[in-house]
């Protein structure tokens, strides 16, 4: 993408390692540059191996810190992080529209608001985190277990939720007791920077959460590879998720990565509500978003009209600046995704798809990363819109004429990370929630509907990730459940 440096000189930004704001060990850096009109609006650190390696060493030097608090200590620390983002809300907003592209009369305050409510959740869940008092044969032993943090958490985070994808983990992990390296995508690198500028402002001991930014082939992998780090917690990809498996054999993993939907409308559902739940799943951040819509699967008694319905809410999106009133939908947020959905699209097209509606790149709205919404269908069952997570405003419709077909058509994919169903029949309902090969089955929503403390991840046999987020859940998942056993003789 073409950069253009604005009238005034780019804010020089710096990373966060052993509690000062730091350059990277060679100078280096990179440019942020605003996805809606190629400006640079700062630059960053380019970290390298060495800068990881400083944050991880301080990690496991100051870990104790959080280690030593009481779970009521922590949770009054969550509920300070928590105000401290309050009151930056807005210019954190303003922040996530610059740095990754979302509307900001919309998408970007209720993002910060997810973050805000984040913290103040995990402050809730780790006072509550009961554990067992174990019923046992022999009269003279009482066994009970307890949770602790695990150590040093190595956590990579992604682009389209840059606020709060990161506290999914980092709010968790202080909650928990972990001390955090994390590693953020860097095209949105300016929010982490702001988000971990809140964290500091809070009152988090110095040593215990660093931020390094730079290469997630460089700094991230260093991180999750380091044998300082006791664990790892990532967002993205299929293909990053199993390389950081790799990196980090022997290690607990969260990993949350990609989906494919699906999206299941059967010949009963209300047709009405299925077209707006499913521009809602399509839409939302421009497509960019792991529980996307991805795939639609419509039963063919019904195709048409909503193939019709998809069309009239792709015509209802209006595409431009997310910084300017009344626009809905924001550009895609980096050149390698457009790239994708560019290529997923015209796949589609060469093996018969139609394209109702969009299909086209935007370029003179301020930048080629605005893609319009877009609706195909016949959508071929080997086409990469069936078969791969595209990640953007794609509604890809496919014809199907059964519920049997349905469900495998569903089913034979190697992503499973959420699927919705839209049906009037309590018994297909039933059916399909417990057939789909989904971590989560929303009936009659969007497959984007989630709430924070929901369990949210794969199922097994598939590439959508291990472990779960959401609530307590996280908090279970980045501690070590031990088991204390006292002979009383």
């Amino acid at each position: 993408m073409e950069q253009r440096a604005p009238s005034a000189a780019p804010e020089a930004l710096k990373m966060f390692i052993d509690g000062r704001w730091v350059a990277s060990e060679d100078g280096e850096t990179f440019d942020a540059v605003n996805p809606a009109t190629g400006e640079v609006i700062a630059t960053l650190p380019r970290g390298t191996r060495a800068d990881a390696g400083r944050a991880v060493d301080s990690a496991n030097r100051n870990k104790h810190k959080l280690a030593g608090m009481t779970a009521w200590e922590r949770s009054r620390l969550c509920l300070a992080i928590a105000d401290a983002i309050e009151a930056r809300a807005d210019e954190l907003a303003r922040t996530l529209t610059a740095d990754q592209g979302k509307p900001l009369a919309t998408e970007a305050p209720f993002e910060v608001n997810m973050a805000i409510n984040g913290f103040r959740e995990a402050a809730e869940h780790i006072k509550w985190l009961e554990t067992a008092v174990i019923p046992v044969e022999d009269p003279h032993k009482r066994v009970f277990s307890i949770r602790q943090p695990r150590g040093v958490y190595a956590v990579v985070t992604p682009w389209n939720f840059p606020y709060m994808i990161p506290v999914e983990y980092l709010a968790p992990a202080i909650a928990s007791g972990n001390a955090v390296v994390w590693v953020p995508a860097p095209t949105t690198s300016v929010c982490a920077v702001r988000l971990m500028e809140c964290l500091e402002a809070a009152g988090v001991p110095e040593g215990v959460v660093h931020l390094v930014t730079g290469p997630g082939d460089v700094v991230g992998d260093e991180i999750v590879a380091h044998p300082g780090t006791d664990a790892v917690g990532f967002t993205g990809s299929a293909a990053t998720g199993t390389r950081i498996a790799q990196r980090a054999a022997g290690k607990p993993l969260l990993l949350e990565l990609g989906g494919n939907g699906p999206v299941v409308i059967l010949d009963d559902a209300d047709l009405e509500l299925a077209a707006q739940a499913t521009s809602v799943g399509c839409f939302l951040n421009a497509g960019q978003v792991c529980s996307s819509s991805e795939r639609v699967l419509v039963h063919g008694k019904v195709h048409d009209e909503m193939a019709e319905r998809m069309v009239a809410s792709a015509k209802g999106v209006t595409l431009g600046n997310p910084a300017q009133a009344g626009i809905s939908m924001g550009p895609l947020n980096n050149p390698a995704v457009a790239a994708k959905v560019r290529a997923h699209v015209a796949d589609g097209a060469q093996r018969g798809a139609q394209v109702l509606y969009g299909g086209n790149a935007r370029a003179e709205l301020g930048s080629e990363l605005f893609f319009e919404p877009t609706v195909l269908t016949n959508v071929a069952l080997d086409s990469q819109l069936n078969l791969e997570e595209t990640f953007g405003p794609v509604v890809p419709l496919v014809r199907v004429d059964s519920d049997e077909e349905l469900i495998a058509i569903a089913n034979r994919n190697s992503l499973g990370l959420v699927s919705s169903v839209f049906t009037r029949d309590l018994k297909r309902a039933f059916r399909f929630a417990e057939t789909l090969r989904t971590g989560i089955t929303t009936i009659n929503d969007t497959s984007n509907y989630w709430e924070l403390h929901i369990p949210f991840g794969g199922v097994a046999g598939k590439r959508s990730g291990i472990g779960r987020l959401g609530g307590k859940h996280t908090i279970q998942e980045m501690t070590d459940l031990r088991t204390v056993c006292i002979d009383l003789r």
